[in-house]
């Protein structure tokens, strides 16, 4: 027996927008799509969904007022908000709502399948997540989902060297300083070469970048 699509409700107003991403979003998911935001409110109160596709203006209730709503009711469907708002308020005022991602019209499908993969993956356990390039890495359970080929579980010395170089993705690390942050008392400055080829071998080569005669720091910005 096949298995089953994940349900997702999309609540989009356009005419030829809503039908073409309901088109493309079958590809994976059974979509509902609606286009009044009073009646997917109603919707998603009445119904179980796996995911939220709400727009950000929609007649009838607009869709930040949708995610407020939902959430006072206790219902934590993840949802991701499109907007062809792109104001940094505009993105608070949403994320403050409740809602787990924003995305900006025009899109690629691609990145909204991946974005909407994340943000299941976050409900279902794997924690909170960083964007390393077209990487998504989740610390609390040690996982980097490649966009390519998936889950790769990382150790916990590797995943402490790249939450480390991901929390300040600007700054230049020294071998001394990653080995402090990082590693234990005994360890040497060869270590933290050695880890960083282990997280290039599992993910992307260019994951960490090598800055000559400095160290390291996050690649893929």
């Amino acid at each position: 027996m096949a298995e089953a699509r994940p349900r997702l409700l999309l609540a989009e107003d356009d005419p030829q927008l809503g039908p073409l991403m309901r088109g493309v979003l079958e590809s994976v998911y059974e979509v509902t799509l609606i286009d009044d935001g009073s009646d997917a409110l109603a919707a998603a109160q009445e119904r179980q969904f796996d995911v939220l596709v709400v727009d950000r203006r929609l007649p009838g209730l607009d869709g930040v007022s949708i995610v407020e709503t939902l959430r006072r009711d206790g219902i934590a469907t993840p949802t991701l908000i499109l907007t062809a708002l792109g104001t940094v308020q505009d993105k608070v005022r949403g994320l403050d709502a409740g809602a787990n991602d924003y995305l900006v019209k025009p899109f690629e499908f691609d990145e909204l399948f991946a974005r909407l993969r994340a943000i299941r993956r976050v409900v279902e356990g794997e924690g909170p997540f960083v964007r390393i390039g077209s990487w998504e890495f989740y610390p609390d359970s040690r996982a980097v989902y490649s966009p390519y080929e998936g889950r790769t579980i990382l150790t916990e010395r590797e995943t402490d060297l790249l939450r480390l170089l991901a929390v300040h993705p600007q700054k230049t690390f020294s071998r001394d300083e990653i080995l402090r942050a990082v590693f234990d008392a005994h360890d040497t400055p060869g270590s933290v070469d050695t880890y960083v080829h282990y997280l290039r071998r599992k993910t992307d080569p260019d994951i960490v970048t090598t800055v000559r005669g400095r160290g390291y720091r996050l690649g893929m910005l």
